[in-house]
């Protein structure tokens, strides 16, 4: 018989069916909140694999029908993940991943499907809560529980698990999943408003890490309490030895230190670790190998943790990394842009060994991504995309070319939420980033972003401020730690944290954040910011200067021209049936978008010489259709005041509104949509030429201003 366990947190309430749907998987939850309905599974094998891993894989699916919808394109059913989908599938694996035993090596499967939506549900919360909780009920040895929790910002007070509509209205995107003690996973954007980055300070990002670390041990722990009674019996499963030997260790500490000193050294170039390899090849080789049966595995597992000790009590006694640096040390920098002649614009930035070619394509509104979300009837339009990709040869592996993985999609949404906020775009434009990692040891995503926002300098953008990225790494052993700036590969390997920071001069834009040993407390994790940011302010020094010797790729680069005219004159520039506007598209080959709310004419292409051309040629038409219809120049617009009435006559009828004329003789257009209350299918059944009319001042914008009918006199 199943049960249900309803729980409440804060202003909403998860209600949790068990024993109900898919009773054969070795856990399994329906969770509902509101009319979104999650099924989370967990099965495994019963055999364990024999490499010293945690095989565990997480797939999160929305089901269209979920939205009630047919899945988009030819094939009309649930193929390829979206982005979206993977990405949310990685979120929920670093989160639990921390919580399966040593030793755990069992084929395990976590499969969350979205079963219904609700368009302001955040599904992403939900799905983890789902997934640990299937997972926390499961023959499986978790002894705790996970919950996640989102973070919004509204006029300076922090929203604790915002709705989607509340999101899209906040300056702060804040997603932490923890247990009770620890926060396991972190990521963070800040959203930009039309005048501000919003970029978030270090002592706000503490206190949003404080409001959330609240809300997650309540929630772990009425989760916890609610579901224990329900805890299947745990599977008889036994865990992997681990893989040790005293003999061994002392045998390489004896002969083989000053070699295992230089491959540390050699990975300090490079993430491979080729030249261990070989030393154990070697060990495997002498006659105390043979004679103690150490195997290859045994001998691999001991050397990398002789040499991840050698490593960190580098870092925690001698303050010294295995690349000479000290603890705050940010690698040489290079930087080079427009180095691609064809290409709209491009960076070949360099830290260390790590080197990323990235370059920007500015286009139009039909070159967005098309995609759908699940909450949504309507197909949605991306318009900067960030694509990131790691070839094999970045880090001398002759591995064969494979589309994106999840990492790749990880770091490409890193990146674009570091970098949104530093530069305007409208739906008009497309701005597609792709960076290629050249080289690899350490931090490429960090270089993605800071070539990122350089090439968008370089491709004349009106880039508010430049955006840099740095990656923190942690070791702590006993009561000592040390925090460290620009890890490499090595670091990362070996230590304790994975903390990439991205932001401006004045703040932080995004950060994401891995903790492996469970948990970090308030003091380091002040210091970890701290030390990113003066990281952060030495490269965008550099970065600066790179930014004022940018010479722009004016042959590459298309061109934009933006003017306003009278948009009654639009018809003429348009023409019956588009002829008009087309012809001028067919010659100049451009691009042409009007706004006849604002009167704006923005004309593209890829020939500034054409685009110039087709801006004359449409002045010259707009110029003619107002001398055809006696239309006066202009006059400087006086200003009004908001609320202000006058009487006014109707000096000219068009499609959208009459032109009445204001005093001081300008014209204003009372627009269509303020002739009534009720629908008005045709101006001139409200007001004709000659009519007088008593009008109020809505709104005035520059030389616009907006009308409303009080009566017709």
């Amino acid at each position: 018989m199943s049960s249900v366990v309803e729980i409440k947190f804060g202003n909403k309430t998860e209600i949790y069916e068990l024993d109900k749907v898919a009773r054969q998987a070795a856990g399994a939850v329906l969770l509902r909140e509101k009319d979104a309905v999650i099924l989370a599974t967990v099965s495994r094998d019963d055999k364990m694999v024999d490499e010293d891993f945690l095989p565990l894989t997480v797939n999160y699916i929305e089901k269209n029908y979920a939205g009630a919808k047919f899945p988009a394109g030819f094939i009309k059913r649930e193929t390829k993940p979206s982005d979206f989908e993977t990405l949310t599938s990685r979120i929920i694996d670093r989160s639990l991943r921390p919580l399966f035993k040593k030793g755990y090596a069992y084929p395990t499967h976590i499969v969350i499907f979205v079963l219904s939506s609700d368009k302001e549900v955040d599904l992403q919360v939900m799905a983890l809560n789902a997934a640990s909780a299937a997972l926390y009920v499961s023959d499986i040895p978790v002894e705790k529980n996970v919950c996640g929790v989102r973070i919004g910002k509204k006029d300076g007070e922090f929203i604790i698990n915002p709705t989607n509509s509340e999101l899209a209205d906040s300056e702060l995107d804040l997603y932490i999943a923890g247990t009770q003690d620890e926060l396991l996973m972190i990521e963070m954007r800040a959203l930009a408003s039309c005048d501000s980055m919003n970029e978030l300070s270090n002592e706000e990002t503490i206190q949003a890490f404080d409001i959330a670390s609240a809300f997650i041990k309540d929630a772990t722990t009425k989760v916890q309490e609610k579901l224990s009674p329900y805890k299947k019996e745990l599977a008889n499963l036994e865990l992997k030895d681990e893989l040790d030997s005293k003999e061994l260790l002392d045998f390489i500490s004896s002969n083989y230190e000053s070699d295992v000193k230089d491959a540390v050294s050699a990975m300090a170039k490079s993430e491979r670790a080729s030249e261990l390899n070989v030393i154990a090849k070697n060990i495997s080789q002498t006659s105390q190998a043979i004679e103690n049966f150490w195997s290859l595995p045994l001998i691999e597992k001991v050397l990398a943790d002789y040499k991840k000790g050698i490593v960190r009590d580098m870092i925690i006694n001698d303050r010294v990394r295995a690349d000479g640096r000290g603890l705050k040390d940010v690698r040489d920098i290079s930087i080079e842009t427009n180095i691609l002649p064809s290409a709209h614009s491009s960076c070949l930035f360099t830290r260390g060994q790590t080197q990323a070619l990235v370059t920007v394509t500015l286009g139009g509104p039909k070159d967005s991504q098309i995609y759908e979300r699940i909450t949504s009837k309507e197909n949605m339009h991306e318009n900067f995309m960030v694509h990131y990709s790691f070839p094999g040869f970045s880090v001398g592996e002759a591995s064969p070319l494979r589309p994106p993985g999840r990492r790749e999609l990880g770091h490409s949404n890193l990146a674009k939420r570091a970098l949104a906020p530093s530069f305007a775009i409208d739906s008009s434009s497309t701005v597609r980033i792709a960076s290629d990692i050249l080289e690899s040891n350490g931090s490429s995503s960090m270089a993605t972003i800071c070539g990122g926002s350089l090439a968008l300098k370089a491709a004349d953008l009106d880039v508010k401020k430049l955006v840099a990225g740095v990656a923190m790494g942690l070791i702590i052993e006993g009561d000592k730690y040390a925090v460290l700036t620009d890890i490499m590969g090595l670091e990362d390997h070996d230590g304790d944290m994975d903390f990439k920071i991205a932001g401006t001069i004045d703040g932080i834009t995004a950060l994401q954040m891995d903790i492996k040993l469970g948990g970090i407390d308030k003091q380091t994790l002040t210091q970890a910011l701290t030390q990113a940011k003066e990281g952060k302010e030495h490269i965008l020094a550099l970065m600066e200067k790179a930014s004022d010797e940018i010479v722009l790729n004016e042959k590459a680069l298309p061109s934009t021209l933006s003017f306003e005219l009278d948009a009654s004159t639009f018809g003429a520039i348009i023409g019956k049936g588009g002829e008009t506007i087309k012809g001028i598209i067919e010659k100049f080959l451009v691009g042409i978008d009007l706004d006849r709310d604002s009167g704006r004419v923005k004309v593209d292409g890829e020939n500034k010489e054409s685009v110039k051309a087709a801006k004359e040629h449409i002045i010259e038409l707009s110029k003619q259709s107002r001398e055809s219809h006696g239309a006066r120049d202009k006059k400087p617009m006086p200003k009004f005041s908001e609320g202000q009435i006058f009487d006014a006559e109707v000096k000219r009828i068009v499609d959208f509104g009459a032109f009445v004329e204001l005093p001081g003789g300008s014209d204003g257009l009372l627009h269509i949509s303020k002739l009534s209350d009720e629908r008005v299918d045709k101006v001139t059944d409200i007001v004709n030429v000659g009519d007088m009319v008593k009008i109020k001042v809505l709104a005035q914008k520059g030389h616009k201003v907006e009308l409303g009918l009080i009566e017709k006199l």
